[in-house]
């Protein structure tokens, strides 16, 4: 049985396997939850979509449904939030993973409503993240994110100090993230930001900047620390 199964979720993990210490009870328990997942997702078939092996925890909300695009395998966590009030929607690739209380919202008034949000195929997504996508954020494939992820795509407009802020408009400028990205817990990446491919950005870092591809970052704000190399 463990090996049908390990079979089964390489369908969607290719190099999955199972460790040998993994006992017959949580492996049951495994089966259980993921069961339950592939339930829940069929509840899109009620807004004509396919599910396409889709996973879902308990207290999934999409809002503007019609603008939200997937790919294979999509998993969502219990209680994310998925917000596709936009101009061009949300694209999520094959075997796209976001953990549990993630808010991914392209906007969240109807005036000024956002751009897009666009997340490439093999891409894990930790808990709580915050994926805002005003200003238009893109993931690239093969990403792999730590918790409390915070990207914002937006800016407000400050220098008339005789105007309230919140009547002065935003900037946008957009997020990028390259391909085959590791960005650790509690990163926050601000507005017009770029990140080259195969780049890591250290725990805990603000990145405010753009960053070449192969880049070690980190620190508050985010500095270069080192290049990646063949060496």
């Amino acid at each position: 049985m463990k090996a049908i199964i390990q079979k089964i979720i390489q369908l969607r993990n290719p190099n999955f396997k199972f460790d040998e210490a993994l006992n017959s009870r949580a492996l049951f328990q495994f089966l259980w939850i993921q069961i339950g997942s592939l339930i829940r997702g069929l509840k899109v078939l009620f807004f004509l979509k396919n599910p396409k092996g889709m996973l879902l925890g308990t207290g999934v909300t999409f809002f503007n449904i019609s603008k939200i695009h997937y790919g294979k395998f999509l998993r969502l966590g219990s209680h994310v939030y998925i917000s596709a009030l936009s101009k061009n929607g949300i694209q999520f690739g094959d075997n796209v993973s976001i953990g549990a209380f993630s808010r991914v919202i392209v906007s969240t008034s109807l005036n000024e409503i956002g751009d897009k949000i666009s997340i490439g195929n093999n891409v894990g997504i930790g808990e709580f993240a915050y994926l805002g996508g005003a200003g238009s954020l893109e993931i690239g494939d093969d990403c792999i994110v730590g918790q409390y992820l915070s990207c914002h795509p937006e800016n407000h407009n400050f220098q008339d100090i005789t105007t309230a802020i919140r009547h002065q408009g935003v900037t946008r400028k957009g997020i990028k993230i390259g391909k085959n990205c590791w960005i650790g817990s509690k990163v926050t990446i601000l507005d017009g930001v770029e990140i080259g491919n195969g780049s890591i950005i250290a725990a805990g870092s603000i990145v405010t900047k753009s960053f070449p591809e192969n880049s070690i970052i980190g620190s508050v704000p985010a500095k270069l620390l080192k290049t990646r190399t063949h060496e």
